[in-house]
């Protein structure tokens, strides 16, 4: 017979201890909202208390709500610094700039956000974003490409991707 174990309940969090946490989600990320805590550790809080904390800093006037990210349904709140942010970010140009992320990090949000496969949290695995978009993924060692580009971009992004960053002092030494 298959038994179905149940979750514990997560404890009740004090307000002040809610209010830590719903406003390190905030500084991490900028925008919060439930599709975005998929990442997060089973731990955090449920999405119906920090909505809850969410209103409450809204109404304080030290949160912002509102639709900031388009596709994903339900509130979602910010910094009100970080809707200035996405506000000049949507309006600036392209400049090409290109980012390699570890997959351990918090921006790692293929599969979750961005479309594409997922990629484990690990500090070997790799996201790159070209102008802030995710561009191509490096797990298990093999690099991936997310979106067709020309062979010129193709060879130069994957060669981004798999060069190993050392660190300043270790790189003077090596070079």
């Amino acid at each position: 017979a298959l038994l179905r174990r149940e979750r514990e309940a997560a404890p009740r969090l004090d307000p002040a201890a809610l209010e830590h946490v719903a406003r390190a989600l905030l500084r991490r990320y900028g925008v919060v909202f439930w599709k975005l805590l998929a990442r997060e550790a089973d731990h955090l809080p449920p999405w119906r208390d920090l909505l809850h904390m969410f209103r409450k800093l809204e109404a304080r006037g030290e949160v912002r709500g509102g639709r900031f990210v388009a596709g994903f349904s339900g509130e979602q709140y910010a910094l009100p610094d970080a809707v200035g942010t996405l506000r000049d970010t949507r309006r600036a140009d392209a400049t090409g700039a290109v980012v390699a992320v570890s997959g351990a990090d918090p921006l790692n949000l293929v599969g979750i956000l961005v479309p594409g496969p997922r990629v484990a949290a690990l500090a070997s695995n790799r996201v790159l974003y070209k102008d802030g978009i995710a561009t191509a993924v490096l797990a298990s060692g093999e690099a991936q490409l997310l979106e067709k580009l020309p062979s010129p971009q193709q060879w130069e992004i994957t060669n981004v991707l798999m060069r190993s960053h050392a660190p300043a002092a270790l790189a003077r030494l090596l070079y």
